[in-house]
């Protein structure tokens, strides 16, 4: 049971630090313009070694910056909940803090795909035909890989609620 909660926590933690790192930076997308490279972000875009503010209030990054902030707060919360899970207090049997935490993590993780999915789909389907020359950069990748780590820290809490609760049901050894 504790390795799952620790193999949980390591895939926390780890996507925690991605989802700020990815919502925090510039190169969610790069491509060419008028000859130089440029790339943009959430919440900046930079040109010819000058980056600027997004002061257009698009629907779209709205969205998936609101996303992605929820999502990075449901993953910590899911943090709080799995390290408090380690001192597990037979007082609290109606409320079983893995479960919590694992139901946290899975809820960041429907976050994350949900910004992801609506940025993709936004990029595909307008800036992708505006320039020519694009691509999808690491910023963007390291949302993708949160998401994985995410779902995964919620299966490893999962299997351990399921441990937890199946040694219940038979009793100590």
């Amino acid at each position: 049971m504790y390795s799952f909660m620790g193999g949980g926590l390591f895939c926390a933690f780890v996507a925690n630090v991605l989802l700020v790192v990815s919502t925090a930076t510039d190169y969610w997308m790069q491509y060419r313009l008028s000859g130089s490279y440029a790339h943009q972000g959430l919440w900046r875009y930079c040109m010819a070694n000058k980056c600027y503010m997004q002061t257009a209030s698009i629907a779209y990054w709205n969205a998936t910056r609101a996303f992605m902030i929820l999502s990075g707060m449901a993953c910590f919360g899911g943090i709080m909940a799995g390290i408090l899970s380690f001192a597990q207090f037979s007082a609290f049997e109606r409320f079983n803090r893995s479960f919590a935490a694992g139901i946290m993590f899975f809820i960041s993780t429907f976050f994350v795909l949900v910004a992801m999915a609506i940025y993709t789909g936004v990029t595909l389907s307008f800036l992708g035909k505006r320039f020519g020359d694009w691509r999808f950069s690491w910023s963007y990748i390291l949302g993708w890989v949160a998401m994985l780590m995410t779902f995964f820290a919620g299966i490893f809490y999962m299997c351990a609620h399921r441990m937890y609760e199946s040694r219940r049901v038979v009793g100590p050894r």
